[in-house]
């Protein structure tokens, strides 16, 4: 089960496998079903989550009483509230299962314990959260950018796996779409 993070870290740093040896013991592995809150809006931040296996969905809820979207997370993918995690405060998102997940659950102080038993996850960690703050950068700019056709297009040719296994209700409130509106463009380009 913790084969795939340990493929994932290889990717990112040279280590060796005899130091991965241990990293499951750090980790708690949980197997949940379709719809199920990992995370509640409020509640005291204390996991980073990495999905092994399923599809998770972070938001928030807006002040009328509605879901906003603001990410998903597929296999090999990180999240949590990382602001609320880092201060230990309470979260201002909420995290759901969208699909059957296997996730590897890593806590502060297991956190803080792995970090001191291999220090070169250290960069790993670096590496990998570099490249998520980029791609929020990336999607703020398209969201001042583009039309909200043009996002949709934009997002289905260049994510197909989440067109695929994302419900469309979902990537509309994550495109900030209402689900009507969603529908429409999807007509105009599936006949």
């Amino acid at each position: 089960m913790i084969e795939n993070l340990k493929d994932h870290i290889a990717n990112f740093i040279n280590i060796k496998n005899i130091q991965l040896t241990s990293i499951g013991n750090y980790f708690e592995i949980k197997e949940l079903p379709k719809k199920k809150l990992i995370l509640e809006e409020g509640e005291i931040c204390r996991d980073l989550f990495f999905v092994n296996k399923g599809c998770l969905q972070i938001f928030y809820m807006k002040k009328n009483g509605t879901e906003q979207t603001i990410d998903f997370a597929l296999e090999n993918w990180w999240t949590t509230d990382f602001n609320a995690f880092a201060n230990k405060t309470p979260s201002k998102f909420s995290i759901r299962t969208i699909e059957p997940s296997e996730i590897l659950i890593l806590n502060k102080s297991a956190q803080n314990k792995l970090l001191e038993f291999i220090p070169e996850l250290e960069r790993y960690f670096h590496l990998v959260f570099q490249r998520a703050y980029a791609a929020s950068q990336y999607r703020i700019k398209l969201l001042y950018e583009l039309s909200r056709e043009e996002l949709y297009l934009h997002f289905r040719d260049n994510f197909p796996d989440f067109i695929q296994r994302v419900p469309q209700y979902l990537i509309a409130s994550f495109l900030g779409f209402t689900p009507e509106y969603m529908s429409e463009i999807r007509r105009k380009y599936i006949s």
